[in-house]
């Protein structure tokens, strides 16, 4: 869509009747004596919903699923999950996307981006790299970015065998969380001149500036993390929430894309889905602007009345088939040349 106005912005805050009827008819309650607990019961309450997704479970006739073993940095390993497409890649090869879960950096697991892979490799021709990053508390910053950077070494490097050309297209790409760490990564993989370039950055519902580094001209721009208290999932977004379990250090742009000190300029091009009601609606509007400005092309599309991460806590919703038809569509146009 063209450029929001700030009064548009503003008016998607307000809720849509569908998604009002559908949250107070089933609230989104993961609880739990401690924060493990929590853990579990977010991974049970989302298995419980995936019956269903558009594409509900694996798809044998259409896409082929491995499981890997990367190694790290560290001397430890994570598992990626890679999904090939059955009939083989397009003309030119299969382009080579990597994706990154969301969770806060403390849950959430390969499930979590299992639908956009399947759907990318069957309708794209893709080959699919799902990572499952170690988690905070348990591994602190940086170490969740760290391995996402090194699985996409590993994935570049073992391209022959993974049957990706990502000479033809390479795409950095997650919700929340892993929309945060796919905008470091495209902006790490330009400082560090990484070949072949990334050529796209899918940023869905992502976290992009910390409220402790937010410009001292922007803060009018910069209200939804706490305005925005409607959202059925985030239900607002305190200071320090984030920081107090991950533990990132404040200033790094392994943390911040948004004031990286190199600026945005050579980056990939970037797709964002947006919801109205997201207390991270506004660092998105705001880095899809610093984007713009910095010549890198964009495609936004935020929906009106809809909170964080609405297309996988309520599926059934009209709104939730359209988010994932605009997913497809969007990557889709950041694989065009």
């Amino acid at each position: 869509m063209a450029h929001l106005t700030r009064e548009e912005v503003l008016k998607s805050g307000e809720v849509s009747p569908e998604y009002r009827k559908a949250f107070e008819t089933r609230p989104v309650e993961i609880s739990g004596s401690d924060f493990f607990e929590q853990r579990a019961a977010r991974a049970a309450h989302l298995e419980k919903l995936r019956h269903l997704y558009p594409i509900p479970g694996p798809i044998p006739d259409s896409v082929v699923e491995t499981m890997h073993d990367v190694p790290t940095r560290d001397g430890s390993t994570i598992r990626v999950r890679v999904y090939q497409p059955i009939k083989g890649p397009p003309e030119g090869g299969s382009a080579l996307i990597m994706m990154y879960h969301e969770g806060g950096w403390s849950m959430g697991d390969l499930t979590d981006e299992d639908l956009n892979c399947r759907m990318f490799a069957r309708d794209l021709g893709a080959v699919c790299v799902n990572v499952e990053y170690r988690l905070a508390p348990e591994h602190k910053f940086p170490i969740g970015v760290n391995d996402c950077w090194d699985a996409l070494k590993w994935a570049v490097t073992n391209s022959n065998q993974l049957r990706a050309t990502p000479s033809c297209g390479l795409i950095v790409g997650g919700a929340s969380a892993g929309g945060n760490i796919a905008a470091v990564i495209a902006l790490l993989s330009r400082d560090e001149k990484f070949q072949p370039p990334i050529t796209g950055q899918y940023l869905c519902v992502p976290v992009l500036l910390p409220d402790t580094n937010v410009p001292p001209h922007l803060p009018h721009l910069y209200e939804s993390r706490t305005k925005s208290i409607n959202d059925p999932v985030l239900k607002g977004l305190q200071p320090g929430m984030i920081e107090a379990i991950y533990g990132p250090d404040a200033k790094s742009p392994l943390w911040d894309p948004y004031s990286h000190p190199q600026g945005h300029e050579g980056v990939g091009k970037a797709f964002f889905q947006v919801g109205g009601l997201d207390p991270l609606r506004d660092e998105a509007v705001l880095y899809d602007r610093v984007l713009r400005e910095s010549g890198v092309l964009t495609r936004f599309e935020l929906y009106s009345g809809y909170g964080h991460m609405f297309w996988t806590n309520y599926p059934e919703l009209e709104a939730s088939v359209g988010f994932v038809e605009d997913t497809l569509i969007g990557v889709k146009w950041l694989l065009e040349k």
